[in-house]
């Protein structure tokens, strides 16, 4: 018996060696990023350009698998009961914070099984309408809106979707219900849009600028508390008169709760290289937006950022009352 206690010590130690091992060889494999949103869409795209930079700096392939579906709360699942050694991670957006609020049942806590990583950018969002929509700016945009009211087709990529989300705040600040016409990702949408099936939507600048640029769909206004470089003649919601109104779709990176925090911080770090990449940095300023400044790209800047969003949007889903099983 004497023999136990010290055999089994010698156990726990061994262990924790070769967890401490792996943790300092760590990435010795691929790494999955889960992107719970369609392929091609503006998550999509922000989620390729940051696996690219970070496969270089790390010295691993970080491999990104679309896993769509219920306004992210598919990938999200999956990422969550994911083990949290690295290998799975996962880039959500504004998301991640209205899940809890929106879905009545989750196989999840948004918040309880994850770990940050660090956030990535806040992408401005635009109010765009078919090409040959009537009104000719955001004045006469509000007002047709305001005097349609639901006779105004207004598409959005799902419940949960970011151009969800912005449709409801954009309704409730022009105090007018628009019906609304879900799909299953911002692709379709943004293809009967092009089509004229619908008339308007709210949608992220990396997916709304090549169209607007083109002359395929009309751009009325930005979502941002300023003009943005990128769009110069767009005027901003609020100087349209919707005193606040400010939306951005944020981007975090995530890894399942309990990842230890060697690893969180190995991640950080190479996500805070990325953000610093020229190219990256000229990719994301075509598509409207910016790395956030590095010192927001760390575990506890996205948990407090997420911390802070949840409760935002807990109260604007309420007050909308659209909701889902």
């Amino acid at each position: 018996m004497p023999r136990i206690l010290p055999i089994f010590a010698a156990l726990l130690m061994t262990t924790a060696a070769g967890a401490a091992f792996a943790q300092s060889d760590y990435p010795n494999r691929p790494i999955t990023i889960i992107v719970p949103h369609a392929a091609g869409g503006p998550t999509d795209t922000v989620s390729r350009l940051i696996a690219e930079s970070m496969t270089r700096s790390l010295g691993e392939t970080l491999v990104v698998e679309n896993a769509g579906g219920a306004g992210s709360t598919v990938g999200a699942a999956r990422a969550a009961r994911a083990e949290p050694d690295g290998y799975t991670l996962m880039i959500n957006h504004v998301a991640q914070a209205s899940s809890g609020s929106l879905y009545r049942k989750l196989a999840f806590d948004p918040d309880a099984d994850f770990d940050g990583v660090g956030l990535i950018t806040d992408v401005p969002m635009t109010v765009v309408a078919r090409k040959d929509f009537e009104p000719t700016d955001i004045a006469s945009y509000i007002a047709w809106v305001k005097e349609h009211g639901d006779e105004v087709l207004y598409g959005h990529a799902g419940v949960g979707s970011a151009s969800h989300l912005c449709g409801m705040l954009l309704m409730d600040a022009l105090d007018v219900k628009m019906t609304t016409v879900p799909y299953k990702g911002t692709g379709p949408a943004m293809t009967d849009l092009l089509g004229g099936q619908i008339d308007t939507m709210c949608d992220q600048t990396t997916n709304t600028i090549p169209q607007m640029t083109s002359g395929a769909i009309k751009g009325y206004a930005v979502t941002t508390p300023e003009r943005i470089e990128v769009l110069p003649d767009l005027p901003t919601l609020q100087e349209a008169g919707l005193e606040g109104f400010e939306m951005t779709v944020w981007h975090g990176m995530f890894a399942p709760a309990g990842t230890p925090p060697e690893i969180l911080e190995k991640l950080s770090g190479a996500l805070q290289v990325a953000l610093q990449d020229p190219k990256v940095i000229e990719r994301f300023a075509q598509l409207g937006t910016t790395p956030v400044p590095v010192e927001e790209a760390t575990p506890a800047a996205l948990d407090a950022h997420l911390a802070a969003e949840i409760a935002k949007w807990k109260s604007v889903v309420a007050k909308a009352g659209e909701f889902a099983d």
